[in-house]
């Protein structure tokens, strides 16, 4: 019952993971503009992401362009592109088949196989969550070395946006939901193992003092 309410808590982190993780990437504001030097009153937020850039305005206007070229993007914003991707990807699949291996479901056969189910929607929500910390981690990287350089001046500046908080926290999600659905479905042993030494079969000095009188009795 214990394990059932444990994996169940796991499936309800691993929901909020894929969400979050879908939300990551669809967002614009990877990164944002920096409040910095003379921008510290602006007017215009710039905002970027891995699909489009947009731009808010003190009035209310919202304007966003779709970046449709791959090879002029950055190397690290085209890896982010693709593990997030496999990172939703593969945390959709872990969620179906997680549901299928749960102890609380009906689905699944006999408990090894939802044992196994489990254990193989584990696995998909650790990837998941490794595919979706990579590109985050990477981008943050990139956004303090900019931050930090003399050289670029400082309207050119930004800032990590909503986004990449998100997808720290959903790839911690997906990864915490990983552990325990892997360790959930071992068979936990009932007992210590027991060895029963080896018998060995003597003959009884009854036998061979009765085969001694039948000898003799042939003499």
């Amino acid at each position: 019952m214990a394990s059932a309410s444990l994996q169940f808590f796991a499936f309800i982190l691993a929901l909020f993971g894929v969400f979050g993780d879908i939300t990551a990437t669809l967002l614009p504001n990877w990164k944002v503009n920096a409040d910095v030097g003379s921008n510290i009153i602006t007017a215009i937020t710039q905002m970027q992401g891995l699909w489009m850039d947009c731009t808010w305005y003190s009035t209310g206007m919202f304007s966003c362009t779709l970046k449709y070229s791959v090879l002029s993007l950055p190397v690290y914003i085209q890896a982010a592109r693709t593990t997030m991707v496999l990172s939703c990807i593969l945390s959709a699949f872990g969620i179906c088949i997680t549901t299928v291996g749960m102890k609380c479901t009906k689905l699944g056969g006999d408990p090894d196989s939802k044992s196994h189910a489990c254990f193989a929607g584990g696995v998909c929500f650790i990837l998941a969550g490794i595919f979706g910390l990579v590109p985050t981690s990477w981008y943050t990287r990139e956004i303090i070395s900019n931050f930090l350089d003399q050289t670029i001046p400082e309207s050119s500046k930004h800032e990590p946006g909503g986004a990449v908080y998100t997808g720290f926290i959903s790839a911690a999600f997906l990864l915490i939901a990983g552990v325990i659905f892997c360790t959930s479905c071992f068979k936990k042993q009932q007992g210590p193992w027991i060895y029963r030494p080896k018998q060995h079969h003597f003959p009884s000095t009854e036998q061979e003092s009765n085969a001694g009188y039948n000898l003799k009795d042939y003499v």
